[in-house]
């Protein structure tokens, strides 16, 4: 039996705001470490960073990179891979890319949906993790099986189905 190996994560609060929630990174943490023990992809050896932001940094990263001048929950940006076959030096960790996550949208959202705090920060670090690892939702089957796994992940950490009451869209 191997043991799983979770990718190193650094997470990085940027905006006062998050000091509201001084777990939010070990939530984070333990919600990366269970979605990438149930993924296909070796996270073993890589790299992500995950930045805490508020409403007004997440929209600059919105709109600086989808063109959408609004603030949203979470946003990732895969790193770009080597491709297939290319010579990739042993002691080179793989980078997985960044997540950003505002405070003040994932706040009011799991108020709104009568959740906890917690459970929502879980399920946006999963989210944003499984676009660094391929998974999307631009149409529906792809959405359809994002959103499974994400339910499968959380069931491992004791978190209700997100998508149980409403139609969530992330």
């Amino acid at each position: 039996m191997t043991t799983h190996i979770p990718p190193a994560t650094e997470v990085l609060a940027v905006a006062d705001c998050w000091s509201a929630e001084p777990e939010a990174d070990a939530i984070i943490h333990r919600a990366i470490e269970a979605a990438s023990g149930m993924v296909e992809d070796d996270t073993a050896d890589a790299e992500l960073a995950i930045m805490l932001t508020d409403d007004a940094g997440i929209r600059t990263l919105n709109n600086n990179w989808r063109g959408m001048d609004k603030a949203t929950n979470v946003l990732s940006f895969p790193a770009l891979q080597p491709p297939e076959g290319a010579q990739v030096a042993d002691d080179i960790p793989k980078m997985l890319g960044d997540i950003a996550i505002a405070y003040e949208t994932t706040r009011r959202e799991a108020d709104d949906e009568d959740k906890p705090f917690a459970n929502h920060l879980s399920h946006l670090a999963i989210h944003g993790f499984l676009h660094l690892v391929g998974y999307d939702h631009e149409n529906d089957a792809e959405a359809e099986e994002m959103e499974q796994k994400e339910r499968e992940i959380l069931a491992t950490l004791g978190i209700p189905d997100p998508y149980a009451n409403q139609g969530e869209v992330i």
